[in-house]
């Protein structure tokens, strides 16, 4: 359709209502004309009436507590690794050709055991030949002290004294050299033992590096020998961390002041609880100039060698005397961009945010070292559902410890040096 087909069709209609309303009585004309108006009227009515509007939601209910205040003990936390207590890299005094492995690779080996067998062939050969060469000297020291006997008996007669001198000598050297050949059968023989290598240590012995029927470079003489396997001694084992100058400092006036030695308490990384248990041995004797940190060790014991060289744990080392502090559920502590913050309900029905300033979980809690009072109205539940500036109903509550079975995670792993508390 054109566009002047379109204006004729719309003259057409308008043409068409002229009609209609020309057609209409004044009394229907009026009715016409009053029907809008009367709608408007029936609006206005209404709204002057006050129709009902959607309802306002009711006020979200929290359930609110005073923070728990408890006697805790004070720790300090530290991260570190765990260490043999001893061990040795198994090498070979001698060389020559592996003829047997006698061990498991990894299983526990004790002081003594034989691990390795050099073939002991060429020694046994030498051992021989150095005993032939014992006999030999005896002969000779035997005939030169004859020969010496002789010349005394005939000093004065036949023998002069330059010849008896010499006789003496001869004896002499014929006993040093019977030493030296009984030294040589020694140290073949240590040649012929030294080709079974054995545990010098109890502990988990490594894999075996070298197999039957290869040659092996013997440590004798000031050379390396070749790398058979390690071992490692498991039972005790050594826990190394790093503290901090401060945290040096407070344990060593504690220890001036006559305090008890401090209890080790660690646990692994899938561990919840503080199960193994050691004490203290050693204190190196300086702070490492670059990072301000000493190195300190424990000892630990560890009956089923379970815990093995190089797995991380987290340490706490028991201080002096205990301190009152503030517990909340640390499922109320939420967090507000780079800050950690509770919401505080006041008597009118508000809720406020505070900040706080953290501690560690004891028994599911957290600790609240600042930003809290004790007379401070807690949410502790609900407070996820609550809008910026909306009031609440105020439910009370009470704050408890959780059993260790069912208690929180841990927090994540402190800084070395790092203090917290614990409760009693």
């Amino acid at each position: 359709m054109n566009m002047e087909s379109k204006f004729e069709a719309g003259n057409g209609t308008r043409s068409t209502l002229t009609h209609i309303v020309v057609g209409l009585s004044r009394s229907q004309k009026i009715s016409l004309i009053a029907l809008p108006l009367a709608l408007l009227g029936a609006v206005a009515l209404l709204e002057s009436r006050g129709a009902p509007v959607a309802a306002a939601p009711p006020p979200v209910t929290v359930t609110v507590a005073s923070p728990l205040v408890r006697q805790v003990a004070e720790w300090d936390d530290y991260s570190g690794r765990f260490e043999a207590s001893k061990s040795v890299e198994v090498r070979p005094r001698v060389s020559g050709a592996i003829v047997g492995v006698h061990f498991t690779d990894g299983s526990v080996v004790h002081q003594g055991q034989l691990l390795f067998t050099i073939d002991p062939r060429p020694f046994v050969a030498a051992l021989a030949e150095a005993r032939a060469a014992v006999q030999g000297a005896r002969s000779d020291l035997a005939i030169a002290q004859t020969n010496y006997g002789r010349a005394l008996r005939l000093q004065g007669l036949a023998v002069s004294q330059s010849d008896v001198d010499r006789l003496r000598a001869t004896v002499q050297a014929a006993q040093a050299a019977l030493a030296a050949a009984n030294a040589r059968v020694q140290s073949r023989a240590l040649d012929v033992g030294f080709t079974e290598v054995r545990a010098p240590i109890t502990g988990r012995i490594s894999y075996r590096r070298i197999d039957p029927g290869n040659l092996v470079q013997g440590g004798g003489n000031g050379a390396e020998g070749t790398l058979l396997t390690t071992i490692n001694a498991l039972d005790p084992i050594y826990f190394t961390f790093d503290a901090s100058e401060a945290l040096f400092l407070k344990a060593r006036r504690a220890r001036e002041s006559g305090a008890a030695q401090s209890a080790v308490e660690i646990k692994l990384q899938d561990e919840a609880d503080y199960r193994w248990h050691g004490r203290l041995d050693f204190t190196d004797n300086g702070l490492d100039e670059r990072s301000g940190t000493i190195r300190l060790r424990a000892v630990v014991s560890n009956p089923t060698q379970f815990l093995t060289p190089g797995m991380f744990g987290n340490m706490r080392l028991s201080s002096s005397g205990t301190t009152p502090a503030m517990l909340v559920p640390d499922a109320a502590v939420q967090t507000d961009q780079a800050r950690k913050v509770v919401l505080v309900a006041d008597k009118g029905g508000g809720v406020t945010p505070r900040p706080v300033v953290l501690g560690p979980v004891i028994d599911g809690l957290r600790v609240i070292r600042s930003g809290l009072t004790t007379a401070d109205r807690v949410v502790i539940a609900g407070g996820q559902l609550v809008l910026p500036g909306a009031k609440v109903q105020v439910r009370p509550g009470k704050i408890e410890p959780l059993p260790k079975a069912v208690a929180a995670a841990p927090a994540p792993a402190p800084l070395n040096g790092e203090a917290t508390l614990v409760g009693n």
